[in-house]
């Protein structure tokens, strides 16, 4: 696996993503869905991936600065044939990692508080996240989880 900075003109890359927005608009009630379209990944502050098997991809993932030293975890999202092979993990490393060499001392992010968001909390949690009040611009949300990490 390959975790390179993402090319939002690949049209593998524009499907995974319309994918991970719709779906997370389907599953999410109104007014509760924060993910990214296209266009705010392509803002030139926010650095995005794609994890590659060859020609395959097998996933993505974003992180936004929200200022000098707190960065937030925006678009992770595996595709559903690599899912369970260790993708979402290593594009996690792979933002922390990158996060702290840019000198960042805390990584934050919202999901999901239900079902299908489940496996992400995990996953968050399994590297150390932790819960945590709403940051940046999220307002409490009984539909939201927000999880914390101290670099």
């Amino acid at each position: 696996m390959h975790i390179l900075r993402g090319e939002l003109s690949d049209d593998r890359i524009l499907r995974l993503l319309r994918c991970h927005f719709d779906t997370c608009h389907e599953v999410t009630p109104p007014g509760s869905a924060h993910v990214f379209d296209v266009s705010r990944l392509a803002a030139p502050d926010i650095d995005f991936w794609a994890a590659w098997d060859g020609e395959q991809l097998l996933g993505v993932g974003a992180m936004k600065p929200l200022d000098a030293s707190h960065g937030e975890v925006k678009s992770m999202h595996t595709s559903e044939a690599a899912r369970r092979r260790g993708v979402g993990s290593a594009m996690l490393m792979h933002i922390i990692e990158t996060s702290r060499a840019r000198g960042l001392t805390r990584l934050s992010l919202e999901t999901g508080s239900f079902g299908y968001f489940e496996p992400a909390v995990a996953l968050y949690r399994a590297h150390g996240f932790e819960e945590c009040e709403p940051f940046g611009d999220y307002k409490l949300d009984p539909n939201s989880v927000f999880l914390t990490l101290n670099l």
